[in-house]
């Protein structure tokens, strides 16, 4: 439980009958208890019982009534303070009879805290016999008693079960802002011997009270700031220090006296004190702003302070100069344009000019002068407050046929930087004398007229001028008579017609003079020379040069080229050639008539295009003529030749009784192009190392060319070339198997030598000689092999198709299909390789 101990001291405020009292009046009493609880005799504990005469002695309870009462019961105390709060101060009056004397005595109650208990696993002597406190490197207290220091004392309380309970007294006063935090030591000793002692370090942390206002660095902030800033320019920070903390601590700004005008004008950052920008302020409205700010902290209740806040603004170069312009004397100027006759003198003065700026210093400080290459100028008339004056006069004769009238601009720049500027302008019109003579604005007129007009149609307007004016200036046209019959004027507007109807196929060009005469005495004439261009009209319809185009194309052609060029012509004139293509194939350029096509030609595919292109002129309505065009795609050797009999893995018996000349096997093949590129010669390029067949050239047949003997038996693998006479020449490759014997006793052991000789590379002759040893221990391989032959020989056809796009670039050896196996080579000895190649 927590006690509440009184500390009362003595304060005599009047001269009293009674003793002084020199000690001080201490009273526990137990937090939360119940009411009535008598806490001490005040009258006993002053000495006040004795010698106070009569019984009139009374004794009232001046401040903390709300908790204590005398002679009376003590009201519940339970949460009674504040956390915040430490002490609770009190006064208590001793009124003597008849009230002939008081006494005033103040009292503050601290507060007491329990501390935790120590524990002894002895008892009786041996048992807990003291608490004592250490704090600033002193040590004492105990069972009833404690240290004696400015701040904290230790009291031990006995307990109901006899048990010691040590209590932390707060007995004077706490300023954290002073000193924050305390370290205490507390120990205990029992009451051995010899005594044994414990202690354990007690931290004590003084919260806050809100007992310390606000403070502004300054009392009185001044600054500048320029007017026009835009909203949210940071102007100058309030700063106000606070030495409480937490939100005793937290310090908010808001405004005191201000004006309507500045809540509007600023803003003010209630957590930072900036004060910034909320609008634009116009320093020729407002000058100056004066108010308050107050700082309050949020505390309860809450502390403030205010500070006076004087902002200057500063004038910015924000208004321009204004010119203005008034007539002077008999000078009339109305709508800003004045009347000066032109024989006026110089130096006369024609208007009144007045400057001013609504900003100060050099920025109200104007300069005023004219622009431009004009007779006129300015003088000064006068000059208040940001106020001049000056008279505009002539600097020059004005002369009314040189110039009718001039645009004369006041320009007035002030001091301020950047400076800043406007103008005025003022036009004066010089009053004429008649002394001119008629003049065309151009010495020549070209005109652009169309063909086909109707008669009478208005062809152009001819306009002269007239430095005079009334009769002088008055106008009358004509024409040279040159021109008699073809055109006429209107004398009075100058609107010159063609009589009849132009055709610019006959004649595209008219040139003649117009006169100019005034109506004045004696008469003055000028004149122009008018040129009439006919233009176009669409009458007349393209043609092209021939009905029919043929042109001739290569194969192979890349898209977008151009494969050959219409040409057609049109009497008119303009855009009368636009070109439309006949089909999606081709497209066709219209400036130039070039073809192009949309396609690579292929003429195995297609070998000729005809189709018809249309020619479009520009005219209104559009005319259009036709014409067909016919494209021949010429043949280019991009096929290489095919060989259509025999297959590869096919072969002939051929007995050993034939003779030279006979037909062996014929090799058939075809060539898809056209011409000599499908024209096909036939060569053998290998595998005929004995010479014993021939190929004929231009045929294909293959013949016997040498007599048969024994050594040729066998299987002889000849490889033939079949090549086109294109430029560059393609070729294609075929194997023709001849098996020389007089039957096929064992036709499955020939077609495994076939399926070998397949697998085998081209370099390698294989021609019969079966009674060689090596031939023969070829031939006695297992049908087995022959099948895995078989397998390779599928590769070697796709090989052999892709030789046949190839071999316009091998060389005579021929095309290998496989990889070198010499060791595998059992069909005959390697003999060098022969090639009849005729290419």
């Amino acid at each position: 439980w927590m006690i509440w101990f009184l500390s009362s001291f003595l304060l005599l405020l009047t001269m009293t009958q009674l003793p002084v009292a020199d000690s001080a009046l201490r009273y526990r009493v137990a937090e939360e208890g119940p009411a009535d609880v008598m806490i001490g005799n005040v009258a006993a504990d002053l000495g006040l019982s004795a010698g106070t005469g009569s019984g009139d002695v009374t004794f009232a309870l001046e401040s903390g009534s709300e908790f204590f009462k005398i002679d009376n019961k003590l009201s519940q105390c339970q949460m009674i303070f504040d956390e915040n709060e430490c002490f609770l101060d009190f006064e208590v009056s001793v009124i003597g009879p008849l009230q002939s004397w008081v006494d005033l005595f103040e009292g503050r109650c601290g507060t007491l805290y329990l501390l935790p208990t120590a524990t002894d696993r002895d008892f009786g002597r041996n048992g807990i016999d003291r608490y004592e406190l250490i704090q600033d490197g002193s040590a004492g207290g105990g069972a009833g008693g404690g240290v004696r220091s400015s701040v904290f004392e230790l009291q031990v309380a006995d307990t109901p079960d006899g048990e010691k309970q040590p209590q932390l007294i707060v007995k004077g006063p706490l300023d954290r802002e002073a000193r924050d935090s305390y370290e205490l030591v507390l120990r205990v000793r029992d009451g051995g011997n010899p005594p044994r002692s414990s202690q354990a370090l007690l931290r004590v942390a003084i919260t806050d009270v809100n007992d310390n206002s606000p403070r502004f660095e300054r009392a009185i902030y001044e600054a500048e700031m320029a007017e026009n800033a835009p909203p949210g320019t940071p102007v100058l920070q309030v700063r106000a220090s606070d030495r409480d903390v937490g939100v005793n601590g937290q310090v908010e700004y808001v405004f005191g006296a201000a004006t309507e005008s500045v809540r509007r004008l600023l803003r003010l950052d209630e957590a930072t004190g900036w004060l910034s920008v909320l609008h634009r302020i116009d320093r020729e409205e407002v000058a100056q702003l004066r108010f308050t700010v107050t700082a309050r902290d949020r505390g309860q209740p809450p502390r403030t302070d205010r500070a006076t806040v004087v902002l200057v603004v500063r004038d910015e170069n924000d208004n321009v100069p204004i010119v203005e312009i008034r007539k002077i004397g008999r000078i009339l100027v109305r709508d800003g344009v004045a009347l000066v006759p032109e024989n006026v003198l110089v130096d006369t003065p024609v208007a009144l000019v007045q400057v001013s700026d609504r900003d100060q210093g050099e920025n109200g400080a104007v300069t005023c002068t004219v622009v431009g290459d004009v007779p006129f100028t300015l003088k000064p008339a006068g000059e208040t407050a940001n106020r001049k004056k000056y008279f505009l006069h002539t600097s020059a004769l004005l002369d009314y046929e040189a110039t009718k009238e001039y645009s004369v601009t006041i320009v007035a720049v002030d001091s301020g930087s950047p400076s800043l500027s406007s103008n005025s302008s003022l036009m004066v019109r010089v009053v004429d004398i008649n002394d001119h003579t008629p003049t065309f604005a151009q010495a020549v007129v070209e005109v652009h007229f169309a063909e086909n007009n109707q008669p009478g149609e208005r062809v152009v307007t001819v306009v002269a001028a007239d430095a005079d004016s009334g009769k002088n200036a008055e106008i009358v046209y004509s024409l040279d008579p040159s021109v008699t019959g073809l055109f006429y004027i209107d004398a009075d507007n100058g609107d010159i017609r063609a009589t009849g109807v132009l055709d610019r196929e006959v004649r595209e060009r008219y040139e003649f003079q117009v006169i100019a005469r005034d109506k004045g005495f004696p008469s003055l004439q000028g004149s122009a020379t008018v040129v009439i261009m006919v233009t176009d009209r669409n009458d007349n319809t393209p043609k092209f040069v021939q009905e029919v185009f043929t042109f001739y194309v290569k194969e192979n052609l890349l898209a977008n080229s151009p494969v050959g060029m219409v040409t057609v012509t049109d009497a008119d004139e303009g855009e009368n050639a636009e070109l439309r293509r006949g089909e999606d194939t081709f497209s066709i350029e219209n400036n130039t008539g070039t073809i192009f096509s949309s396609v690579t030609f292929d003429r195995e595919r297609r070998s000729t295009y005809t189709f018809r292109v249309r020619a479009i002129d520009g005219g209104a309505p559009p005319r259009s003529a036709t014409a067909t065009v016919s494209l021949i795609v010429t043949d280019e050797n991009d096929n290489a030749p095919s060989v259509t009999s025999p297959t590869n893995d096919s072969y002939t018996l051929l007995p050993p009784a034939s003779s030279t000349r006979t037909i062996v096997r014929t090799v058939a093949a075809s060539d898809s192009d056209f011409g000599r590129n499908a024209d096909l010669r036939f060569s053998l390029v290998g595998g005929n190392p004995f010479r014993l067949f021939e190929i004929g050239l231009a045929s294909g047949v293959i013949t016997v060319a040498e007599p048969l003997e024994r050594r040729h038996r066998g299987l002889h693998r000849l490889v033939v070339r079949v090549n086109d006479s294109g430029e560059p020449s393609l070729c294609a490759t075929a194997l023709v198997h001849v098996f020389i014997n007089e039957s096929l006793v064992n036709a499955t052991l020939v077609d495994a030598q076939v399926a070998r000789s397949l697998a085998a590379p081209l370099y390698l002759d294989i021609a019969g000689d079966p009674d060689s040893e090596r031939a023969l221990g070829k031939q006695r391989l297992s049908v087995a092999i022959g099948v895995l032959a078989g397998a390779a020989a599928v590769i070697l056809v796709i090989l052999l198709v892709v030789m046949a796009r190839q071999c316009g670039a091998q060389g005579k050896n021929g095309y290998e299909a496989g990889k070198k196996e010499p060791e595998e080579d059992f069909f005959s000895p390697q003999p060098a390789v022969y090639s009849t190649d005729t290419n």
